[in-house]
């Protein structure tokens, strides 16, 4: 049918109105670039504040890491985890059935993040990533998009928004908006710190005397695979490097549930015989010897490097942090042939010891795990990539607690933990260079400073995981949990910063921290209430007990230990400010350690009625990267008030008695 031209002219009139409209529509309070388990909390934290929220995914899936492999999660001390991020882990716990579990399958980590976005009705685009940002008066205005599968300027999208969160872990928003970064490792004399720079260390590290040469004693035959040629630089010395990456893979152990791991493109047996070399002078007994098989439900398991020779794809993640678009996905081919390679080699090369090949060949790819991607991870372990450098920045000063911030909108508490950064040739040895594990401290506050850049750069961007951290604090604030809170804290001052008309720099930290304290799942339920044996105003203490700083086991900073020896009086009581009156489900912390008492009497008050409780320690199981697990003693009505308590006591023990925290939570009617 052909229209006459003025019915033509008022077609492509409305036509034009109804495309300006679309394009108007892509306005909103809060953009959150990178759907990881980061990007999901920031957007559905942002959208339960009443904020209209984008949520982009550069690929197809959601919860990055979270939902990529890493399934048996980094925490350190639980104490660290709260608000929407230990919501998550509660979530899984639910799945399992059990209070809170950390250790889970990728496709279970998956449906909780996108129930979350269902939840709040956040608006995902998915396979878009950025090309460009436009800043105005040092205000992102707006970010263009491009498809990621099929880039072309005729589909790319530009989309405008107030506030700006940047989720992803490679920091590409950050950086298209012009905020200062760095990339690789500070030399120690940068931030006054001992364990940044060139590290040469003894762990995950090749015993002396492995050759490095194609022939044996002779290099003029040059290097084998994944030595580089390289000059080791003095100790503490900052430099470029960036520590690898790896594919935390999720494999199973299920025969029906089995795909077999076979030959992968671009195999090359001659890419391991650093790996024969390494077994010739320190033989291995088990897979674990090689590589961590961390156990996860439904006989799958989440691999992890291990040793000196694993899957760490030990200095190919240099040019990764700032490449584009195409090479970062060949570095991620190049990973994956490495991986798969890996597997193959040690289940089938006659060279590898026979048991250690059986082991092998019980593992395979999950048939129900990554169905749209050849039931393999599409996402690298990308450990560290650009770190901003923002108003403040983390240094191992406040990991260790010698410097406490004020403004602490999170916490940490994971070892300083850096992968190995290079493999060199050191007198004549293959040498790894770069591996860093050092702990012994306790949980730590994060500047929100940290999370935002200079304000003279950008005053409308958050940061929460390319945050501003030297090399050696960003390793041990890099955990998922971590990348959640801070997340939510974004999203928290993203909200404040619109609803006041101001820069993120100048959102009152108090009015953060006040939020998440009062409502800390973002949807206006009644809080936990958390007791710890730090609490000076909710504990009181009858008989001998010690604080023991970062003691085994424990929750938070400390624990209390009792250390009479006529313990029948001692007791520690904690008593709950309850504010809303109804029941409670109550949970006490017990953790696994040497000497502990195989028993423990409880006294749980109420209020109106006060009971004694037996509990058997001896078959208590820790699950995960943690030494104890929250048991509980029941459902309990308390009244508003400090009435009710409960005590744990030195009664019946036959071994030590550890009195840490006891938590209270209320009972949803909704």
């Amino acid at each position: 049918m052909v229209l006459p031209r003025y019915k033509l002219f008022v077609f492509l009139i409305l036509l034009t109105s109804i495309s300006f409209a679309q394009h108007k529509a892509r306005k909103y309070d809060v953009v959150v670039y990178g759907a990881t388990s980061a990007g999901v909390i920031a957007a559905y934290t942002a959208k339960q504040m009443g904020k209209s929220v984008l949520l982009i995914e550069p690929g197809n899936r959601v919860g990055g890491l979270s939902s990529g492999g890493l399934g048996y999660t980094d925490i350190g001390n639980k104490y660290a985890i709260k608000g929407l991020s230990l919501d998550f882990y509660r979530k899984v716990g639910r799945h399992y059935g059990d209070f809170e579990q950390w250790i889970f399958e990728p496709h279970v980590a998956e449906n909780i993040f996108l129930d979350y976005l269902k939840r709040a009705d956040v608006k995902v685009l998915y396979t878009y990533r950025i090309i460009a940002a436009k800043k105005e008066n040092k205000r992102v205005n707006s970010i263009t998009l491009e498809n990621s599968v099929n880039p072309s300027v005729k589909t790319n999208k530009t989309i405008f928004g107030k506030e700006f969160i940047d989720c992803s872990y490679e920091g590409d928003l950050m950086a298209k908006a012009g905020v200062s970064y760095t990339v690789g490792r500070e030399d120690n004399s940068q931030y006054h710190e001992t364990y940044n720079g060139v590290q040469l260390r003894d762990k995950h590290q090749f015993p002396d005397g492995v050759d490095p040469y194609i022939t044996p004693g002779k290099p003029e035959s040059g290097l084998l695979w994944g030595i580089s040629n390289g000059v080791l630089l003095p100790n503490g010395a900052g430099n470029k490097m960036v520590q690898t990456y790896n594919i935390r893979v999720c494999l199973t152990k299920d025969p029906a549930n089995m795909i077999p791991i076979t030959q992968p493109d671009d195999y090359q047996p001659e890419r391991y015989e650093l790996l024969l070399r390494l077994m010739a002078k320190k033989p291995i007994k088990h897979i674990q010897d090689v590589m961590t098989t961390s156990e996860m439900p439904d006989s799958k398991t989440d691999i992890n490097n291990n040793g000196a020779f694993s899957t760490d794809m030990i200095g190919m993640s240099w040019d990764y942090p700032e490449a584009g678009y195409d090479k970062r996905q060949a570095i991620f081919k190049v990973h994956e042939n490495y991986t798969k390679g890996f597997f193959y080699f040690i289940g089938h090369d006659s060279r590898v010891p026979p048991e250690i090949r059986n082991e092998m060949l019980q593992y395979g790819y999950p048939k129900d795990e990554y169905a749209n991607s050849n039931h393999f991870t599409s996402q690298m372990y990308v450990r560290e990539a650009r770190r901003m450098i923002g108003e403040y920045v983390m240094t191992q000063a406040n990991c260790q607690g010698k410097e406490i911030v004020k403004d602490g909108i999170g916490m940490a508490a994971y070892t300083m933990d850096s992968h190995n950064a290079e493999r060199i040739v050191v007198k004549g040895m293959v040498k790894n260079e770069g591996d860093v594990q050092i702990g012994g401290f306790g949980p730590y506050p994060i500047s929100y400073r940290s999370l935002t850049p200079k304000s003279n750069e950008c005053t409308n961007l958050l940061a929460p995981v390319c945050l501003s951290a030297s090399h050696i604090a960003y390793g041990s604030i890099r955990m998922e949990p971590v990348f959640m809170m801070l997340a939510q804290s974004s999203a928290v001052a993203a909200c404040l910063a619109i609803d006041n008309k101001i820069a993120v720099q100048q959102v009152n930290v108090k009015s953060i921290q006040q939020l998440l304290k009062t409502n800390p799942l973002a949807d206006g339920s009644t809080p936990e209430i958390l007791v710890d044996n730090d609490d000076i105003t909710g504990v009181s203490i009858s008989g001998n007990w010690k604080r023991v700083v970062n003691a085994e086991g424990c929750y938070g900073p400390s624990a209390l230990v009792d250390t009479s020896t006529h313990k029948s009086n001692d007791f520690v009581r904690f008593t709950p400010e309850i504010k809303k009156q109804g029941n409670y489900n109550v949970y006490v912390y017990i953790a696994k350690a040497v000497g502990l008492s195989s028993c423990l009497t409880l006294l749980i008050d109420n209020g109106t009625v006060e009971k004694s409780l037996d509990i058997n320690l001896k078959n208590i199981t820790v699950k995960g990267q943690t030494e104890g697990e929250w048991i509980p003693i029941g459902r309990y009505h308390f009244l508003p008030g400090h009435k009710g308590y409960v005590s744990i006591t030195g009664k019946n023990a036959d071994g030590k008695v550890l009195a840490d925290a006891v938590l209270f939570i209320p009972e949803r009617t909704k």
